[in-house]
């Protein structure tokens, strides 16, 4: 049973390189509140927060990066080759971990919360929550996702997956397992069906529409035909690119001065429009299957405008309570202040939802003036990242912006900063 009134609270973990965090993703296109218990851990490290000088004085200044930040792979190679230097470091950092999570669960407007937790199990959360879903994958994906994606190398892949505990015993007190091998649309069923047994006060929870305006809902489109597979698509490209040619031009307006922009976030259900908009914007081609894949590590605000035609789109995400937008893309010939005002607003309402403190928005070098000055209008402001105060803010955007060919801005979406009561 929860130990939040009125919250169902599921518990989220799998051992490392299982796809926790894209089954919380999809969770959140669902309508529920999410939490990351790792990315706070990491939080909670930074200079200035409570676990930071505690680690310095226990694990010695060596862990210092050149800024004075601790170096979390250096720490982390310490620990995972050491069992009694990990117990050490988490008794420093969960207390601080667990009482922002009380927090942020506490302030959720959503009826359903999501923490994601490697070591959910071992601590004392799982007594607290609802339900326990556990998401597996076999060991071959794991060591792949860990070369892949993480850059690690084959012996430092699987001396991280045998430092954790055995995924069995996981999965021996799970109440939902997912299945996540790497077919993006086989975990998403997965997803939504175990997400329709869900039951807040004895009624079933309704996943989110997507749609901003009740009364032009949009439908979902057909289904289209099987697609190849994921690793033969070309990558989605994150941002237009100013050497393509220029889109052809339209031949009648699309939007109607008699009718106003309609904003509605983008659901897996929309991955063709939503592919076949970039495609048509950028002249580079982008499947479904590309669009289903990103669905995994983000979300989509689609502007419809005449005709229930797309004009607008962008791609955002919240993580550890900061905004990153790194996709935008408009329909050429349109009056771009107001779809732009439009998208913004739909995807800061989302944001605060979600509790983020910063947005950060990330254009394309070449972006026109006339686009810049539509987000500046909006209380945007060009990022200057030594004037960037916090240092989890300061290195979300140094991330962002770390090959230096884009036009960075950022605002901030709350006066007070959730974390503080850590």
């Amino acid at each position: 049973m929860s130990r939040w009134e009125n919250k169902y609270v599921i518990g989220l973990t799998g051992n490392i390189a299982v796809g926790k965090s894209v089954v919380r993703q999809m969770l959140q296109h669902l309508g529920a509140y999410t939490i990351d218990a790792d990315a706070l851990s990491h939080q909670v490290m930074m200079p200035g927060a409570p676990a930071y000088q505690p680690i310095i004085d226990t694990f010695g200044r060596f862990m210092l990066d050149g800024e004075g930040r601790i170096n979390r792979a250096r720490l982390g190679a310490l620990v995972f080759a050491i069992p009694e230097a990990l117990t050490t470091l988490e008794a420093l950092v969960h207390p601080s971990v667990n009482q922002a999570i009380n927090a942020l669960i506490s302030r959720s407007k959503q009826g359903v919360v999501v923490v994601e937790a490697i070591k959910l199990l071992e601590s004392n959360l799982a007594g607290g929550m609802d339900a326990i879903w556990v998401v597996d994958a076999s060991p071959e994906t794991q060591l792949k996702r860990l070369i892949d994606k993480r850059k690690m190398s084959v012996d430092e892949a699987r001396k991280r997956i045998m430092a954790q505990r055995p995924q069995a015993e996981k999965l021996t007190r799970a109440n939902v397992i997912i299945m996540n091998d790497g077919n993006v649309e086989e975990t998403w069923k997965q997803v939504q069906n175990a997400w329709g047994g869900i039951r807040l006060n004895g009624r079933p929870v309704l996943p989110k529409t997507g749609s901003l305006s009740p009364a032009r809902a949009a439908q979902p489109p057909p289904q289209p035909a099987a697609q190849p597979p994921a690793s033969s698509l070309p990558p989605i490209p994150r941002q237009p690119t100013t050497s393509q040619p220029p889109p052809a031009p339209v031949n009648n307006a699309l939007i109607d001065p008699k009718t106003e922009i309609v904003v509605r976030r983008g659901m897996p259900g929309n991955a063709e429009a939503i592919a076949k908009f970039i495609t048509q914007t950028t002249r580079s081609e982008v499947g479904r299957m590309d669009i289903m894949l990103a669905f995994g590590e983000k979300s989509y605000h689609i502007a419809y405008g005449k005709n229930e035609q797309v004009i607008g789109l962008i791609g955002w995400t919240v993580e550890n309570l900061i905004t990153r937008v790194d996709e935008f893309y408009l329909a050429p010939n349109i009056p771009n202040a107001e779809v732009i005002r439009e998208l913004i607003s739909a995807i800061e309402d989302a944001s605060r939802e979600l509790q983020s403190e910063v947005s950060f928005v990330v254009l394309p070098e070449g972006t026109s003036d006339e686009t810049c000055q539509a987000f500046i209008k909006s209380g945007y402001q060009f990022l200057k990242l030594a004037e960037v105060r916090f240092p989890a803010w300061r290195e979300a955007a140094h991330e962002m912006i770390a090959d230096g060919s884009a036009q960075a801005l950022m605002k901030q979406l709350r006066a007070d900063r959730v974390m503080k009561p850590i």
